[in-house]
């Protein structure tokens, strides 16, 4: 009774938790108890560590139906008798076993818990088997708004994806649904009509025919993997491929599209290999050697899964055509290709453990377009690219969510995430160090999930400057920062405004046509010999504010 009673204990506390939070500074949400199941560790998750996930399952497009199994293998933590399981309505659990004997389960909405029978001995690898069906979520706005997507090619041929970002993979197949554990290695077996082809994570181990008109893909994924990057694309494909000569060698480069489209993705895909190039560069060698990469034609416009990129943009120059900046440089490259990819790095290498933290995945991204410019067009290319996205953020709520009730922040974790690391760019002003940085944190948190606190940390670290309250600013509040200067005559004040406590960002500024730095804190600064006729500009490479005080 005493393991149940500490259950609810937990969950009240992590539910007035996240009230509390929204309590201070943040916008008023309120989070039910299927909130804090599926965003939180809880005491039936924490106790195993999921090792292997064999998914095995038939995919049935005339009735919308996934059916099948996940053998889970995972190691004992700690002795404990009851597992957490997700898996969203209105799938269902048909049966579950360990050691060839069938367990006992109860539904609480969206979670499974499993009496386990045998003794979970610490260190032990156990596994168990779950059975499972039903008509999974159709996707109402893919990836946004996901589930599976249920559509037709121009020939009326099944054209079917999975996206669940954010909704949760349990929204298709039963699994451990938290971020902060990923399974170590992964089989994918996928069973469809003969005359389509599934294409999953990692590389095709094999495909059988079945007497039933049906064939099976197994794909296995030999790296690290986290649950919303599984997924399934099932269509009637071709192939081709190339070979990447990257920074570890040889890199298997696979493509997949419907047939119609083969000639188009052919001349189209040709900025994958401009974008390994250039990402590998700032950021290190591509994460996934092992596991290939692999871009696949989806029915909807794209979507990060680890090397198995998806793609819809319609084989177009910029995001459906458009160029986000507004600089013309945006419609040098295709938005998906290189967003999408840029996720390998900062996602699934590099992978939150809440999502209250995406910023990780996206500020980072969103920013590496701009270094893809950059690459190819010049820093001042880049920088405009960069700056130009600045119209699309709105400031209305902080980038950081509510912490362990499956909830991230606001949109701006990528724009404003993309100039917020920008700015710091412009703090470090050697070139080199930076692409050392962003290389050195693709190394440090190789195939790990991570939290804010690390990334701050190690960015304090590597930059040498405590960027506590530079990350309060640009993550925790939502205002712009704003630089407020005044002269007497004789001297020049300056001072940071509209800012959290202790701001003191170091800023380059033009003073009167000459360039240099000011070391503005949140009390006014005196700089002496101020020439009398003042005039100050920031430099626009900074996303703060600038002010005259009339005081």
């Amino acid at each position: 009774m005493k393991k149940y009673l500490c259950t609810i204990c937990f969950l009240l506390l992590i539910f007035n938790s996240a009230k509390a939070q929204s309590l201070l500074g943040k916008k008023e949400e309120l989070f039910t108890k299927q909130d804090s199941l599926r965003g939180s560790i809880t005491p039936e998750r924490v106790w195993w560590d999921v090792k292997y996930y064999h998914l095995d399952i038939k995919v049935n497009p005339a009735d919308s139906t996934i059916s099948g199994s996940n053998t889970i293998r995972y190691k004992v933590l700690k002795s404990y008798n009851r597992m957490q399981i997700d898996l969203q309505k209105p799938m269902e659990i048909s049966k579950v076993t360990q050691n060839g004997k069938n367990l006992k389960y109860k539904r609480d909405g969206n979670v499974f818990y499993i009496d386990l029978v045998a003794q979970q001995n610490v260190s032990e690898i156990k596994e168990l088997v779950i059975f499972y069906s039903g008509k999974p979520k159709i996707a109402v706005n893919p990836p946004w708004d996901g589930g599976i997507t249920w559509s037709k090619d121009k020939k009326g041929k099944p054209f079917i994806a999975s996206t669940c970002q954010g909704l949760g993979a349990s929204v298709w197949w039963p699994n451990k649904d938290h971020m902060y554990d990923e399974v170590d290695d992964m089989l994918i077996s996928v069973n469809v009509p003969k005359n389509l082809m599934d294409v999953s994570n990692g590389r095709l181990q094999s495909v059988t025919d079945l007497k039933d008109g049906t064939r099976t893909f197994n794909w296995y994924v030999s790296n690290p993997i986290n649950n919303y990057g599984v997924n399934i694309n099932i269509g009637d494909y071709v192939n081709f491929s190339e070979v990447f000569k990257g920074e570890k060698g040889d890199l298997d480069c696979d493509y997949y599209v419907l047939k119609d489209n083969l000639e188009k993705a052919k001349e189209h895909f040709k900025d994958v290999p401009r974008m390994l190039k250039a990402f590998e560069h700032w950021f290190g060698p591509y994460p996934f050697y092992e596991d290939s990469y692999k871009l696949v034609e989806a029915p909807y416009l794209g979507m990060e899964h680890q090397s198995c990129v998806t793609y819809g943009n319609s084989f177009q120059n910029g995001y459906r055509g458009n160029d986000l900046s507004g600089t013309g440089w945006g419609l040098k490259f295709d938005f998906i290709i290189i967003h999408e990819s840029g996720h390998e790095w900062f996602a699934n290498n590099i992978t939150y453990k809440d999502i209250a933290d995406m910023w990780i995945h996206e500020s980072f991204t969103n920013y590496s377009e701009s270094l893809f410019v950059e690459y190819y067009y010049g820093k001042e290319a880049g920088a405009e690219y960069v700056r130009g996205t600045r119209k699309g953020i709105k400031n209305n709520k902080p980038i950081i969510g509510h912490y362990d009730v499956n909830n991230e922040g606001s949109g701006d974790m990528y724009n404003k995430g993309g100039n917020m690391l920008h700015t710091l760019r412009q703090i470090v002003k050697d070139d080199e160090k930076w692409r050392t940085i962003l290389r050195g944190l693709n190394s440090t948190f190789y195939h790990q999930t991570v939290t804010t606190k690390q990334i701050e940390d190690y960015l304090s670290k590597a930059v040498g400057i405590d960027l506590k309250p530079f990350f309060d600013q640009y993550l925790r509040d939502i205002r712009i920062p704003t630089l407020e200067y005044k002269a007497d005559g004789n001297s020049i004040s300056y001072r940071w405004t509209n800012c959290v406590s202790g701001f003191s960002m170091p800023v380059k500024v033009t003073l009167n046509g000459k360039s240099q730095w000011l070391k503005p804190q949140t009390e006014w600064v005196i700089l002496l010999k101020s020439p009398k006729d003042l005039k100050l500009e920031v430099d626009k490479d900074f996303y703060v504010n600038v002010v005259e005080s009339k005081g």
